[in-house]
């Protein structure tokens, strides 16, 4: 037999533990998972123990998981077919000519690797190396093409097909397909709001964002011409959405069909080889088994926690607030970025999820100001996509966003960290509004998702 303990208490012990040992740089997977075995042992009974087990077996048996390799070699693949740099080459010449044009096309090429890669390290680091020294040697503003390349590259976490929606329906019991119909008119939104940022800054003030040179741009006959070299990654992202959307394919096998389709884009390019291969392959297995531990730990931690009334304790929390649904809302939308400044979003969406959906389910959405609100059926997929687009926040959230961290690992010397953080504030901002935007007028989430798969 266990301590006894008061939940309230046994809430601060955890989850003071749990941050006290993340900021001494233990990884997450560890740090959760042994924190949730210790408790185990100090609070819990020999029925308890069952918890191990039962909690990440589902996990290991769990088809729709399996997605998660796949794409994630879809996109190793098409990193090393040098698509991603052919890719910001034609649209940097295509756009060259506005004000703010090489920023406008980082993010316009950033949202076009969303929808291949789905993994925001790589799109942040690869843009970095491309982009950010070509900005530098236009003489643009550091602060604004730091932040177009971070903005563009947390695009990754939203737009399909997204690892993040992958584990989030797994973990709410919600249908992958609909997260990823009903993510893409916010993440095309967010990506519009940013790129007019961009251009309207420079045109306000063109030192910001200065067009090329009229020597160095493109007819319109070349540039007709430099859209054949990206025709095939483009048919190969809208082959892998438009089986999903559709329904023809599960998202599973949509990405057996991406990752087929990417060796085949990588052949076209000539880069297919055994090294590639072999180095997509490693990538693969470590960015899987990085996320696999995560889960496992995060379970084994959160289900303690559940068992012994956690879930109950954090819902009679938020309502004893006195807020409505949608002043609820906002208070997990706060936690959830506070969380971001300290943990990854594998380890948010594991720890916070299992808690805010039932809730979440529980409330009525009846719409803000009069408008529309959610029906019951609808509130997981909103919800799912809210939050979603919340973490894109997590990225650039001071003073741990994982994006800003990877941008200051290839970054030019003359970059400084403050400059980063600096570049991330209004695009903060930018996630924000659009968050807000998908709180009031719901439909934003809801209407495609309607659309194919018909009203729930």
């Amino acid at each position: 037999m266990g301590l006894e303990i008061g939940i309230g208490w046994l809430t601060f012990i955890m989850f003071t533990s749990l941050v006290i040992l993340l900021m001494a740089g233990l990884p997450l997977a560890f740090v959760t998972g042994g924190l949730g075995v210790m408790f185990l042992f100090l609070f819990g009974d020999m029925n308890m123990l069952n918890i191990l087990p039962s909690r990440i077996f589902p996990y290991m048996t769990d088809y729709q998981l399996s997605a998660i390799p796949l794409f994630i070699f879809m996109a190793a693949m098409l990193e090393r077919a040098g698509l991603i740099e052919e890719l910001f080459d034609v649209i940097y010449k295509i756009l060259g000519g506005l004000k703010g044009g090489l920023a406008a096309a980082t993010i316009v090429a950033s949202t076009i690797l969303a929808a291949m890669v789905g993994v925001i390290g790589a799109a942040e680091v690869t843009m970095g190396i491309i982009a950010l020294p070509a900005m530098i040697r236009r003489k643009y503003n550091h602060e604004m093409a730091c932040g177009a390349i971070l903005a563009g590259g947390t695009l990754g976490i939203l737009i399909p097909p997204s690892i993040l929606a992958i584990l989030f329906a797994v973990v709410a019991q919600q249908s992958v397909g609909e997260l990823f119909t009903g993510a893409v008119l916010p993440g095309l939104l967010l990506s519009g709001l940013f790129i007019l940022y961009v251009v309207g800054r420079s045109y306000i003030n063109p030192e910001y964002g200065p067009p090329l040179p009229v020597e160095e741009r493109v007819s319109n006959l070349e540039k007709l011409r430099l859209l054949r070299g990206i025709i095939a990654p483009i048919i190969l992202v809208v082959l892998v959405l438009g089986v999903i959307f559709t329904g023809i394919a599960t998202p599973v096998e949509a990405a057996g069909i991406g990752t087929f389709g990417a060796l085949i884009v990588a052949a076209i390019s000539r880069r297919l080889s055994l090294t590639s291969v072999s180095a997509a392959a490693i990538t693969t297995l470590k960015a899987s088994a990085m996320v696999l531990w995560i889960i496992f730990g995060a379970s084994i931690f959160v289900g303690f926690y559940i068992v012994n009334g956690g879930q109950q304790f954090v819902t009679d929390s938020l309502l004893g607030t006195g807020l409505g649904p949608y002043g609820i809302l906002v208070l997990m939308n706060i936690l959830l970025i506070l969380m971001g400044m300290f943990l990854d979003w594998v380890g948010i969406l594991l720890l916070a999820v299992p808690i805010f959906a039932p809730i979440m389910r529980s409330l009525p959405w009846d719409g803000v100001f009069g408008l529309p609100g959610v029906a019951p059926a609808d509130v997981s997929l909103w919800f799912g996509v809210v939050y979603m687009v919340n973490m894109q926040m997590s990225f650039l959230s001071p003073p741990f966003g994982y994006a800003l961290f990877y941008l200051k690992s290839v970054a030019p010397p003359e970059i400084s960290m403050a400059t980063i953080f600096k570049g991330a504030l209004p695009f903060l901002f930018i996630q924000a509004f659009a968050l807000s935007i998908c709180i009031i007028f719901p439909e934003i989430i809801l209407w495609l998702p309607r659309l194919f798969y018909g009203a729930n």
